[in-house]
């Protein structure tokens, strides 16, 4: 996909890209590509591809929910995907990016201070670790190719607000949903909304998985990653 093919496929969407907006995109391919020798921070890396798999895919969430001025934690952001895109094309959003890993968070940083982003954040910790501490703060919480969606929402559900909503972008969820409904009464989760949809020009599927919490998050979650990794709820 081409800058003037994603531009086209934008409007599809409902999204029009200042040139400010547009350069921002521009600048952050380069900084992913330049850091990227240094360390892997993706296997995708030629331009057609980052604009298509990366942030063309990042802006299909719009498919599934309004993005006004909400306050949204992107867990598991590796270089940025979807958070640091959503935040290009929706500035008004408040966002905490999340990753383990420091180097990925010191990329990220770089990537805020040169494209001088506001109201976006970095925090280097584990999703389950900050999900002990961090309750019900944020009206969104979105994933992007993290881990299994059982165990995401074990890690994503405490961090938000009652009536918040969580989405994960996948590319095919059929077989993480099963036993599912455990979660949903545990987690005290409803509204389930799955939206399905391929990528233009390589036709690969992909998925949007919504979800909203009704009530507090019992204390006892998330568990710790052993636990989680090792049984159910």
């Amino acid at each position: 996909m081409n800058k003037e093919a994603f531009i086209k496929e934008l409007t599809k969407l409902n999204i029009n890209l200042t040139k400010e907006q547009l350069n921002q995109l521009d600048t952050y391919y380069h900084l992913l590509v330049e850091e990227n020798k240094k360390y892997n921070l993706t296997a995708i890396t030629e331009e057609k591809d980052v604009y298509l798999k990366h942030f063309y895919d990042s802006l299909t969430i719009v498919k599934g929910i309004k993005l006004t001025n909400q306050y949204l934690c992107d867990i598991g952001t590796g270089a940025g995907f979807p958070g640091m895109v959503l935040k290009i094309a929706f500035p008004e959003l408040k966002i905490d990016l999340l990753d383990a890993t420091n180097k990925k968070c010191e990329f990220l940083k770089m990537v805020i201070d040169k494209l001088n982003l506001k109201d976006i954040n970095v925090i280097n910790a584990r999703c389950e670790e900050y999900a002990l501490t961090t309750r019900e703060k944020y009206d969104l919480v979105t994933s992007r190719a993290v881990a299994p969606l059982k165990h995401l929402l074990e890690y994503s559900i405490p961090l938000l607000k009652i009536n918040g909503t969580f989405i994960s972008l996948k590319s095919n969820l059929k077989e993480e949903m099963e036993n599912i409904d455990n979660y949903y009464q545990k987690l005290f989760l409803s509204d389930e909304k799955i939206i399905k949809f391929k990528l233009p020009y390589e036709e690969s599927n992909r998925t949007l998985y919504i979800i909203n919490k009704k009530r507090t998050t019992p204390s006892v979650y998330p568990r710790t990653y052993s636990q989680i990794k090792k049984k159910a709820i």
